[in-house]
């Protein structure tokens, strides 16, 4: 049954032969051997690669385990005369191989390229992989959730004060060992959220109203709502590494930082449904696309008015030029996001972790960082960009009016 379940899943998550793993794989080891033949080399401390890796492997494991189109696979699954300890261990095995090798593995071929390790240090940084899959299992599978909190953050003050030393691994060692006890008393159903998704489709078939849409499905994804307090928290600490830089002058470099909000950028693309109902109902690309891409303005500018904030508060130098600006690549991001969501959509994906981590996602940013530099380079061009924001927010005024 193990063995039947794993393949499943394999299946599912890697294509009919496993292709998309190879190719995945070929990718890394390409980055990998182009950024160690470049021979540039950053100073990590083991405490916070340990941390780095062990945060983002579980938190693409808990994205994986939350996915909604695995709990299909799952419904099917449960349904069959199984020893649950098996299918457990096989869901989470199958689910870890596809979080480590198809995104740790990314970041593990950058930090392995430019930082410089001791094998003892490489040994412990999978250790410490093996360990984040297992603990997000098994926090995920936990019912009473500040118990789960409690424990995770337990583990990340450890690692954060500990990390230097040889003997955190030991630490972590114990803990997997824990993990996989609770796993061993869970069920697969512990996995599984069929009321949740339930009541989310009901709602939202109830609800007339696109801002409802958008707030519920906020809602019921609470790890996108995560992503979108991170990046309230990088707009505040995000002054002060800026005035290390370059002062004051590489402001927009912070806005265009600051689009880098995936998840309420692909929202069409996560849904099918909903994308299928925009394309060939009559009047929904306006009806939708409007309120949509207004609503990543107001996503965008609420992470640039905290970090306008935080300027102002550290330097007490904020200018009309800044708000300007402020509105112009807020308004800009969402508006080549909304772009990028009707002329390419992600629909080669196989659960909704894909859609986070795929390479589309740097696009808009990219597009920003590059137009701040056409700004630092010729700062002329700032006057342009306003005139260019006033004539696009009368536009979509009258696009509006006409609606």
């Amino acid at each position: 049954m193990m063995k039947m379940t794993g393949k499943a899943f394999a299946k599912k998550l890697f294509g009919a032969k496993y292709e998309r793993l190879f190719q995945t794989l070929l990718v890394d080891l390409i980055v990998f051997l182009g950024l160690y033949i470049a021979g540039w080399k950053v100073q990590i401390a083991p405490a916070i690669r340990i941390l780095m890796v062990s945060t983002f492997t579980a938190g693409v494991m808990c994205q994986a385990l939350s996915s909604k189109d695995i709990f299909v696979e799952m419904q099917h699954m449960l349904m069959l005369p199984s020893l649950h300890q098996e299918f457990v261990f096989s869901y989470v095995a199958i689910l870890g191989v596809y979080t480590i090798f198809t995104k740790t593995a990314a970041l593990l071929s950058i930090l392995l390229a430019v930082s410089i390790w001791k094998p003892i240090e490489i040994l412990g940084i999978f250790v410490c992989v093996i360990h984040a899959v297992l603990m997000a299992a098994a926090v995920y599978s936990l019912k009473k959730r500040y118990v789960a909190v409690f424990w995770a953050a337990s583990i990340i003050t450890a690692i954060v004060l500990l990390g230097n030393k040889t003997w955190l691994i030991l630490l972590l060692v114990m803990n997997g060992i824990f993990t996989v006890l609770i796993l061993r008393r869970a069920d697969g159903y512990d996995f599984y959220r069929q009321e949740s998704e339930k009541s989310y489709i009901a709602k939202r078939q109830k609800s007339g109203s696109l801002w409802r849409y958008f707030f519920r499905y906020l809602g019921f994804h609470k790890n996108y709502l995560i992503n979108t307090f991170v990046m309230w928290c990088v707009a505040l600490v995000l002054p002060y590494f800026l005035g290390e830089i370059g002062g004051l002058t590489v402001v927009p470099v912070g806005f265009a930082v600051l689009s880098l909000n995936t998840p309420v950028c692909i929202l069409l693309s996560c849904d099918r449904d909903l994308e299928q109902a925009v394309r060939f109902l009559p009047g929904q690309k306006q009806a939708f696309f409007i309120p949509y891409g207004l609503f990543l303005f107001l996503c965008n500018m609420a992470a640039d008015v905290i970090f306008l904030c935080s300027l102002q508060i550290q330097n007490n130098s904020v200018t009309v030029s800044m708000i300007f600006a402020a509105v112009f690549f807020a308004l800009q991001s969402a508006v080549l996001s909304v772009l990028l969501e009707w002329f390419f959509p992600i629909r080669a994906w196989k659960i909704e972790s894909d859609l986070w981590h795929h390479p589309r996602k740097y696009i808009v940013p990219v597009t920003m960082l590059l137009l701040a530099g056409a700004v630092l380079a010729w700062p002329a061009l700032l006057p342009v960009l306003m005139i260019l924001l006033v004539i696009e927010v009368v536009v979509l005024f009258f696009i509006l009016w006409k609606i």
